[in-house]
């Protein structure tokens, strides 16, 4: 197939970029470059600069390369700012992506799978969620792709477009060549990683009087590698229907226990400070993801830990510590 990856500079983008490739796919990665790197690209994909909100060159350049389907992933996703920000999420997570929208509908590309985000269920009544449960975000980031996901909706009702959503958790991990790299940065396991590698003097939690067992937070984590085989498979479904699905491991890790699966991985002392709770952050989240193992076939490969964390930290040594002349 001919697939247009939004985002595909960036992080889970340029790993889904190599998967395709490496399935036999033709890939256009479309890019403005505002958080991903040009370098970032898998060798073998096109390569396009542009904006989402430019829906005239959009169309053109689906229609030019003869594009089949579309991986979505261009947006903004810090909670944070989002806050601070919320018309910058509707702007670039919205808005921006009805443009896209509009010009899948002109150029005739009826198919789209969505990168979106546990972030839609906000504070769960439950664990492990399931993709039926309440939607309830807390946080403008959540709230712009649960609008996004219902645009979707009544998108293939009115003009016949499938999507397949994929609600991430926590990606993390790294390949060979793809690993995280943004700036800020503001994920768990490279924080810790910087701070193992005395980029930062400490790691900041956020909060430790929750609800769980050590007082931080629980998250799930999937390997990137895992997350872009789904995208794959997501892919294939687009032929026969629209879904939903969540993906992560199932399992749930809490801050202090990431922290110290990097002191075993990385052999470094890793200082903490706890601070205040951050809004919008809830104490548990973690997937089921038996919808996905059922319909698709679907499962994680690399469920371990340390050894996701493993990889992230061989990419960083091998990438970013190299570049610094620290490795």
């Amino acid at each position: 197939m001919r697939i247009l990856v939004t985002g595909g500079a960036g992080y889970i983008g340029s790993v889904v970029t190599e998967e395709l490739l490496a399935r036999g796919e033709s890939v256009v990665v479309y890019d403005n470059l505002s958080k991903g790197h040009r370098q970032s690209v898998a060798p073998g994909a096109e390569f396009i600069q542009g904006e989402l909100l430019d829906s005239e060159t959009l169309e053109r350049v689906l229609a030019e390369h003869q594009i089949e389907a579309v991986m979505h992933m261009a947006a903004d996703s810090l909670v944070g700012e989002s806050f601070q920000d919320p018309a910058k999420y509707y702007a670039n997570n919205m808005v921006a992506s009805l443009s896209l929208l509009k010009a899948m509908r002109a150029a005739r590309v009826s198919g789209i799978v969505l990168s979106s985000t546990a972030a839609v269920y906000g504070e769960p009544e439950k664990q492990p969620i399931l993709e039926s449960d309440a939607t309830c975000p807390t946080n403008p980031y959540g709230e712009t792709k649960l609008a996004l996901e219902r645009a979707l909706h009544w998108s293939e009702k009115a003009y016949g477009l499938r999507y397949v959503s994929l609600r991430y958790f926590n990606a993390a991990g790294a390949t060979k060549r793809c690993g995280e790299l943004h700036d800020p940065e503001t994920h768990l396991i490279p924080i810790v990683l910087q701070v193992a590698s005395r980029q930062r003097p400490y790691l900041e939690i956020f909060g430790n009087d929750y609800p769980t067992r050590d007082g931080t937070c629980v998250r799930d984590y999937i390997h990137v590698s895992d997350l872009a085989r789904a995208h794959v498979l997501a892919l294939g479904l687009l032929a026969e229907r629209s879904a939903i699905f969540n993906l992560g491991c199932g399992g749930g890790y809490t801050v202090l226990e990431v922290v110290e699966a990097a002191r075993k991985v990385t052999g470094h002392a890793i200082p903490i400070r706890f601070g205040p709770r951050r809004p919008g952050d809830p104490a548990v989240l973690v997937a089921s993801s038996e919808k996905i193992k059922k319909e698709l076939g679907w499962k994680a490969r690399q469920q371990d830990l340390q050894a996701i964390i493993d990889s992230a930290w061989t990419w960083m040594r091998a990438h970013t510590l190299a570049d610094r002349g620290s490795r």
